[in-house]
């Protein structure tokens, strides 16, 4: 996993790095509050991918809100509505993919993760309360102290978070246009470089003639 606090330009052009990231699509993980919506669609635009939002799928497919599903049918209903809504998108390319704060809780999730690259955007809890504040439509933080269940919940989840391909710290002054631009960054540097192949007359061959060869191989030049 790749950590990047420190926000720095893009020093190669977007239309460059999509071309590098050969239609691979992005997860991004984090909790509630995060910003994973907003950076996602961001993203997409920037990289010319599909925007989509697992939750919001999941709602979709269900014909109710997330907070009716845990009420009706709990949350383990929920999750495994999650897992198959995830199976599907993961068979799409070219996707920036905002996920649900609680995916990464789930080991079979992962398989479907791992067919893309998985960034982590990690948000102190204090900014993350101060965002969710007075939210209802957060199941579980339907809680006496919401900041306090932030806090759990970020402490069972965090070793899971951390198995993300790129780490990006949210600093509390930065704008959603800025995190984007940190995470395309953090994209560009973990990036195996392209390998190219030679130019022709690129490299010349050199014998030294008082070498001996192998035995296979005077063979085969007798023989011709």
């Amino acid at each position: 996993m790749t950590s990047d606090p420190t926000f720095k330009p893009m020093t190669q052009s977007l239309e460059t790095l999509s071309e590098r990231m050969k239609g691979v699509s992005l997860y991004l993980v984090g909790m509630m509050g995060a910003g994973k919506s907003t950076v996602g669609r961001i993203l997409a635009k920037q990289l010319s991918y599909r925007f989509c939002d697992t939750d919001a799928i999941a709602e979709q497919v269900a014909g109710k809100p997330i907070t009716a599903i845990f009420a009706e049918s709990g949350e383990a209903a929920f999750r495994a509505l999650e897992t198959q809504v995830l199976a599907e998108v993961a068979a799409y390319r070219r996707m920036a993919i905002a996920t649900g704060g609680g995916i990464v809780m789930e080991p079979m999730n992962w398989s479907y993760l791992r067919h893309g690259l998985v960034v982590w955007l990690d948000v102190p809890t204090e900014i993350l309360y101060a965002r969710l504040k007075g939210n209802t439509t957060r199941p579980l933080l339907q809680h006496p102290n919401p900041q306090q269940r932030l806090e759990e919940l970020l402490e069972q989840r965090r070793s899971h978070y951390s198995l993300a391909d790129l780490h990006v710290c949210v600093c509390p002054d930065e704008s959603p246009q800025q995190v984007a631009e940190r995470v395309l960054q953090g994209i560009a540097g973990i990036l195996k470089p392209e390998v190219l192949p030679p130019e022709p007359g690129s490299f010349e061959l050199r014998v030294d003639p008082s070498a001996s060869l192998p035995i296979n191989l005077i063979a085969d030049v007798d023989r011709n």
